[in-house]
């Protein structure tokens, strides 16, 4: 029983706490519908559910009642809350309290720990059914009733949080989510409530002959027949034998779900070798020195340093006593698998960064020992890539993408991408910004691990690796972008973006320059971005209670969406941004109108600008904007340019380049500012482009480099020999640099690498740029 706040109310003279008015109502209630009368009574009434239980109040305020379950709420509590409903009184205050009580019972993280908590909970039932003699009570027994719920309530606690499909107390609704996400089996998702209807029409049919609230099977002949034949069977044989196949099937189902992964014996094996080692403290050197070569470790000694060290450091010691008991269980695990990947040492160092990451984090432990498939992933991958272990020891959230490797390993497209944010942002709760930006991240997050996941196993080609993390930044790009608009447009109103006063459709695009802006973004790579507005009239007005003049509401749209993307959360940051491409650089506007930005690229840009707005490309925002951005793109690289300035130009802006930018060490080449690497290739195609876009507007189709190179070979400027040696090496220092990025070794590699390419690269440089070329004197051109 709830009330809203505490009080005083007056009754017949009499001054009364809402404490004590609320507690006589509930008493009367009780009264009212137990009380056994010469026509029985209505219902039993069970009040052992409240906060403290029997020694608690019987009435509480919404206000005690959430601090109870903030303070002393128990796991089993959060396991019987999911089924509390309002359901009498004033109800509108009742779904507010349990709105209240929503984040005590559905986690926002993943709750690995109710495996774990359920588990106890079952054992001690059992304890009970045996001590009690209750193996044929149909409720509690084993294969009953309480089993399938535990079975449907688990994944209810572990993902309700995420899923909100799951906050519901329907059993058949979550079995149903169960079987469409495929938690489950649609085989097991059937057996299992065909089960549960069969045990519940058991026993309703027990209670209702009784009256009594009863669970047992009954053992008189007359009984069991009585049963049998309200069950519809002619005998207490047929139907028993259906009750107990049944029963077979819930068991079965909740061992799968519920035994623990490591319960079984492993007294003669190296597992378990390996945890008497860990949990004895290495008493003995010479055979803790056995036991971790036997595991597959080279240097025994460092790992034992590394382990003593482990286990005697603060952040262990100081661990409360079940998330000691979760490390304990989860470290012997790490060293068996570390063991089997081939080059143990490595990746036991890099699991124990990570797991010092975590450590505070027993759900993700809980985690890691529940699931024996989400542990071999994480070594898997921290074996294969620095780069994966440090990103995973920075969001431990991504843990959950371990579970099921058909994900993992097959990143979604740019469509399926943008379906998925939807559905996640639609759980954010509305006007939440916080919640809402680390949804995103969440997003971005999972999204990139999955990609680099099949990158390292081999699944993803190159240019596959760069369009799935393009196709990230773009979808977060769009995320961003309205959860910035819809934040400005609360306040402010809705811009007004002609002179015949229509409302914008945003009236702002976002314009990729760069590695996204030439679907070649890498791990970790800034986003080189322009923002442009659609605002025809500087003096308009937005629409709103707090109106803004149109240039200071998009700039403020801009910084707005600036800070979404870079601001450090719990969850980290999205990207980090470059905005010194916009007209003027970094002194010029944030934002800047299609017109005046038309004006600028056509009378005041530098040709290194231009070169850049070659690889530039609408990503996110309003299409008429990024119609308009194409148009505009297209005039500026088709302008007539005099081919030997330009040449110059741009044969000075990479000699500058190479000066300020190249990396130098003994033995070692910069694969992109090297000679023939990288930049060389990509100062070509823009020097092609801008020479020849007038004559071959098809130049200005395409961003990325390969496809542009492509193009120079249609248009018949480079033969076709050439184009394939430069795309070849392109692709090869590219795929090389991807590689580089995940084992975190920046982009030097030993100089006898890539020799040919490289001279091939320099050969045609030199008779491109630094040369008058043959292909200037061609009168077609």
């Amino acid at each position: 029983f709830a009330y809203r706040e505490e009080g005083v109310v007056e009754m017949g003279g009499k001054t009364l706490t809402h404490a004590q008015f609320f507690t006589r109502l509930g008493q009367r209630l009780i009264a009212a519908l137990d009380r056994l009368t010469a026509e029985g009574f209505v219902f039993r009434v069970d009040m052992r559910l409240r906060p403290f239980g029997e020694s608690g109040a019987l009435a509480a305020s919404f206000p005690a009642i959430e601090n109870y379950y903030l303070i002393h709420g128990r796991e089993w509590e959060r396991y019987a809350m999911i089924k509390a409903r309002p359901v009498a009184g004033e109800r509108q205050a009742g779904v507010q309290l349990m709105a209240m009580l929503k984040p005590f019972v559905y986690r926002r993280y993943l709750d690995f720990g109710a495996y774990e908590s359920l588990r106890e909970m079952k054992t001690m039932l059992m304890h009970e059914v045996r001590r009690k003699g209750l193996a044929q009570n149909i409720k509690l027994g084993t294969g009953g009733i309480r089993e399938v719920e535990f079975i449907a309530q688990v994944f209810q606690l572990i993902r309700g949080g995420r899923e909100p499909a799951l906050q519901t107390q329907s059993l058949f609704a979550v079995f149903a989510h169960l079987r469409k996400q495929e938690y489950l089996s649609a085989a097991a998702v059937d057996e299992l409530l065909q089960a549960y209807t069969f045990l519940r029409l058991s026993e309703n049919r027990l209670q209702a002959w009784a009256d009594q609230q009863i669970h047992v099977l009954p053992s008189e002949s007359e009984a069991q027949l009585r049963l049998a034949f309200s069950m519809g069977y002619r005998d207490w044989d047929s139907c028993s034998r259906v009750l107990e196949q049944h029963r077979r099937h819930v068991q079965a189902h909740f061992s799968r779900v519920f035994d623990a992964p490591q319960a079984e014996d492993q007294s003669d094996s190296l597992q378990a070798r390996l945890d008497e080692l860990w949990r004895s403290g290495f008493e003995d050197p010479a055979q803790a020195k056995m036991v971790l070569k036997d595991a597959g470790f080279n240097d025994t000694e460092e790992v034992q340093r590394q382990l003593q060290l482990l286990k005697s450091a603060r952040h262990y010691v100081s661990l409360p006593t079940k998330s000691r008991k979760r490390f304990d269980r989860l470290m012997p695990l790490l060293l068996g698998a570390s063991g089997q990947t081939g080059a143990a040492d490595i990746t036991l160092t890099r699991l124990l960064d990570l797991l010092q990451q975590i450590a505070r984090r027993s759900v993700y432990m809980a985690l890691l020992v529940e699931y024996p498939l989400a542990l071999s992933q994480l070594v898997k991958l921290c074996s294969a890539s620095p780069w994966i272990a440090r990103y995973l020891g920075q969001q431990p959230l991504l843990l959950d993408e371990l579970l099921d490797p058909r994900s993992l390993y097959a990143p979604p497209d740019r469509a399926a991408l943008l379906a998925e944010l939807r559905q996640r942002m639609a759980v954010c709760e509305e006007g939440d910004l916080e919640q809402a930006m680390e949804t995103l991240r969440h997003f971005h997050h999972s999204n990139v691990l999955r990609v680099a996941a099949a990158d390292q196993a081999g699944v993803l080609p190159l240019m596959k690796v760069s369009d799935h993390l393009s196709w990230i930044a773009e979808v977060v790009l769009e995320g961003a972008l309205e959860l910035a608009w819809h934040d400005l447009v609360a306040r402010h109103g809705v811009p007004v973006c002609d002179r015949a006063g229509r409302a914008c459709n945003k009236g702002f695009g976002i314009i990729a320059y760069g590695k996204l802006g030439g679907l070649e973004l890498g791990y970790g790579s800034d986003l080189d971005l322009v923002f442009l507005h659609a605002g025809e009239n500087a003096n308009a007005m937005t629409g709103g209670d707090q109106p803004l003049l149109l240039p200071v509401f998009f700039a403020r749209l801009g910084q707005r969406l600036i800070h979404i993307l870079t601001a450090h959360t719990p969850a980290g940051v999205l990207y980090e941004i470059d905005m010194r491409l916009r007209p003027n650089g970094a002194s010029g506007m944030l934002v800047s109108s299609l017109d005046a930005y038309a004006g600028y690229q056509r009378d005041k840009a530098w040709v290194w600008e231009h070169q850049a707005l070659v690889r530039a490309r609408f990503v996110a925002g309003d299409e008429h904007i990024g119609e308009r951005f194409a148009e505009i793109r297209r005039q500026v690289l088709c302008q007539p340019r005099e081919q030997q300035s330009l040449r110059d130009e741009v044969c000075s802006m990479r000699r500058r380049m190479r000066k300020e930018l190249l990396k130098k060490a003994t033995g070692q080449f910069d694969l992109k500012q090297g000679v023939g690497g990288i930049v060389d290739i990509e100062f070509m195609v823009q020097f092609a482009v801008l020479a020849w876009a007038q004559r071959y507007p098809a130049l200005t189709r395409f961003t990325d480099t390969i496809r542009l190179l492509e193009g120079m070979a249609q248009s018949g400027l480079m033969p076709t020999g050439k184009v394939a040696a430069l795309s070849d090496a392109y692709q090869q220092y590219r795929g090389r640099l991807h590689r580089l990025a995940l084992q975190e070794q920046g982009r030097m590699v030993a100089d006898s690498e890539f020799t040919e390419l490289r001279e091939a690269v320099s050969r045609i440089w030199n008779e491109w740029m630094e040369k008058q070329s043959e292909y200037d004197k061609r009168p077609d051109i």
